[in-house]
């Protein structure tokens, strides 16, 4: 029926002509795709070899070039490091730390202009695409500093000859398998990553980006995104679980939601470890400003703050002492960011609504005691071991605003010395009012101490110490304290009462206010603490502070000793009484036994 509207010539003569350019547009595509597959195998080989200065080589099994529908689909792409070529520049100290190996079953290329590259040599790709891509990065540290090459060449000046530009709009990865190993310590470690996605996004090499530090690897955008990474710590100790994580390289920012790091059980930790249990919890870490691609090359951690939003963090002293005394200096801030292996240079940290929690076990009281700081917030200023920053200024500074057993307001500031070789640091602050009742929960498990009435009005103090002692000053400012002394109850497995010291502690020895009357001057503690190499910073720290708060109440040496010296005259007085009930007992088993060898004597034969 169609033919009958062919009636003009012309119509006939334009029907025969598109007939004939779409049958030579389809034998042009044919003869092109089998002519261009190995010119286009030739080109990205060359461009590999190129550009990675022989370092890397690329096979793939086949290309297909589809002209009308603008796209290249690539089959089984293997990208691997020659290590020929990498043992050799090994030998002029010009390897990489990083060796990349890359397979893909499948990339597509759309968006292409083959007539452009051919004609022109620019080569301008919309997008590609990687379809299940196994990505296995190895790293060693070679050098910390990019070494300077014979052939120093931008990537640009080394492709120019060939291609005046290569552009391409978005590079998709979705769900990679990702393997990472990590030589540069003392054995080799192993992480694999998965439900992992990977894009970048204008990749632009021509003669304005070559110098261009504002992009990375050439491209504007680079983004990673990691969901639900778990893993455990190489000590089988903690697990550890990351809900997501998202690198930017435009923003220069790292985000990371929901981050736990949990131990393992009190039982088995204890019965495996003699360090103290850690439990961590972030809703949010965000680290801005992140020098990505100088943590990629030198694993140097470099960003101007680093945000910690919403979480807890939980210390459980372990009680279990080893028999060989180890020294928990590295508990220390400023003896921990040393050990740290990689570059850390962070100018400040922020602390966002963190609830912190000590607990430690006394195996006097049986029993464990903890002390909390709820809504805790601050900042870390110059937190780093970068060698170059700490010839500039070696101190940082930590100031923090906490609420102490969710009543007292405290503020206190730490000033750590980075490069003393006697981890030098400082500590002052104040707490405000809070009754002090509310101390029970620690001071009875941990001092065998009940207060049964007392306010505080100001609680300061100012220190100097360092990994061997604490000097300073404490005072403390209270009204109507009353105590009572505890002991242990091993029938019911509770603290009872010390009737008799608690009645002397409270007339005779205890100071119920600070200042005494009125308008007098209030008592200072002078505290000289020695730390033992198994005492803990946070442990230290409650010590010194809890030797300026004894002779605060009354409780100085001398009333100490008198305290003991009642307590070791109570405990000779029990013995002696003791003493006397055994000799009366056998004087009367002695009585009653004379007195049947009388009745029998008496009785005869």
């Amino acid at each position: 029926m169609a033919f009958k509207y062919l009636k003009h010539k012309w119509q006939k003569i334009s029907l025969a002509i598109v007939l004939i350019f779409t049958l030579l547009i389809i034998i042009a595509s044919l003869l092109i795709n089998s002519y261009w597959s190995p010119i286009l195998e030739g080109k990205v080989k060359d461009i590999v070899t190129t550009s990675s200065d022989s370092l890397y080589t690329v096979d793939f099994s086949s290309a297909e070039l589809h002209v009308l529908r603008g796209s290249i689909v690539i089959f089984n792409i293997t990208l691997k490091p020659d290590t020929a070529v990498y043992n050799f520049k090994m030998k002029q100290h010009l390897a990489p730390n990083n060796l990349v190996e890359l397979h893909i079953k499948k990339l597509v290329l759309s968006n292409i202009h083959p007539f452009g590259l051919y004609f022109r040599h620019r080569l301008n790709i919309g997008r590609i695409i990687l379809y299940n891509p196994e990505l296995k990065v190895s790293y060693q540290l070679n050098h910390t500093r990019d070494t300077v090459l014979k052939d120093n060449r931008t990537a640009w000046q080394k492709i120019s000859k060939s291609l005046d530009y290569i552009h391409i709009g978005d590079v998709l990865m979705g769900n990679v398998k990702f393997m990472y190993k990590d030589y540069s310590g003392n054995k080799l470690v192993i992480s694999q990553l998965k439900e992992m996605n990977l894009s970048a996004h204008d990749l632009l090499i021509d003669s304005a980006t070559q110098t261009d530090r504002s992009r990375l690897l050439y491209c504007k955008d680079i983004t990673a995104e990691l969901n639900n990474y778990t893993g455990k710590t190489s000590s089988g100790l903690y697990s550890y679980n990351v809900k997501s994580l998202k690198l930017s390289t435009s923003k220069s920012q790292l985000n990371v939601l929901d981050l736990t790091l949990k131990p393992a059980d009190t039982s088995v930790f204890f019965s495996k470890s003699h360090r103290d249990r850690f439990t961590l919890r972030l809703d949010s870490a965000q680290l801005n400003h992140f020098d990505f691609l100088n943590y990629h090359k030198y694993r140097a951690l470099t960003a101007s703050n680093l945000v910690l939003s919403n979480g807890s963090f939980q210390i459980f002293a372990n009680p279990n002492h080893s028999k060989i005394i180890k020294d928990k200096i590295r508990s220390f801030p400023n003896a921990a960011i040393d050990s740290i292996s990689a570059d850390i240079r962070i100018d400040t940290v922020l602390f966002r609504r963190m609830r912190v929690v000590y607990n430690e076990y006394n195996s006097k009281s049986n029993q464990t005691g903890t002390l909390v700081f709820n809504n805790t917030s601050g900042s870390a200023l110059n937190f780093t071991n970068n060698k170059a920053a700490l010839q500039k200024n070696n101190i940082s500074t930590i100031k923090l605003s906490t609420y102490f057993m969710y009543r007292g307001k405290l503020t206190t500031t730490f000033n750590f010395n980075l490069t003393d070789k006697d981890n030098a640091f400082s500590y002052k602050g104040s707490l405000g009012p809070m009754n002090l009742q509310v101390l029970n929960q620690a001071v009875m498990p941990l001092a065998m101490v009940k207060v049964n009435s007392g306010t505080l009005k100001e609680f300061s103090f100012d220190i100097t110490a360092n990994r061997n002692s604490s000097k300073g000053k404490v005072m403390m400012l209270y009204n109507d304290v009353k105590v009572s002394l505890l002991k242990a109850d091993t029938t019911n497995d509770n603290l009872k009462k010390k009737m008799i010291a608690s009645l002397f502690a409270n007339i005779f020895i205890l100071k119920h206010n600070n200042p005494d009357n009125a308008g007098e001057q209030p008592r200072v503690a002078y505290v000289n603490y020695s730390r033992t190499p198994e005492t803990a910073f946070f442990k230290s720290v409650w010590q010194t502070l809890l030797s300026g708060i004894k002779p605060s109440v009354g409780l100085d040496k001398k009333t100490q000793q008198a305290v003991t010296t009642m307590q070791d005259q109570q405990k000779q007085n029990k013995k002696d009484r003791m003493l006397r009930k055994e000799l009366r007992q056998q004087r009367r088993a002695e009585r009653k036994l004379k007195k049947e060898l009388k009745k029998k004597t008496e009785a005869g034969p």
